[in-house]
């Protein structure tokens, strides 16, 4: 196995953390809770967007995709847009 390697940054096992969120809020919106699913979504990209403010270039591995403005920018709007997406849309009666 030698293909399986330990993330070596910091953001590495902060991203596995992240796509983790992400994979458990897409199952509970296949199990039909949505709202709670799209709701958890939207906080894997907030762990990401604060991970990514926080830590240097050097140390923020997989999270680090172009320079920090775009990929702070592109993550915030996706927690802000899944966010509101979970709070706006009403419930079918």
């Amino acid at each position: 196995m030698n293909w399986l390697q330990k993330p070596s940054t910091t953001g590495g096992i902060i991203y596995l953390s992240v796509v983790s969120i992400l994979l458990v809020g897409l199952g509970v919106v296949l199990a039909g809770g949505w709202r709670t699913g799209v709701a958890l979504m939207s906080l894997g990209f907030g762990v990401a967007f604060v991970a990514r403010s926080v830590l240097p270039d050097h140390r923020a591995g997989m999270l680090r995709v172009r320079r920090r403005f775009v990929d702070l920018t592109t993550m915030a709007i996706c927690c802000v847009a899944m966010f509101v997406l979970s709070v706006v849309i009403p419930n079918r009666s």
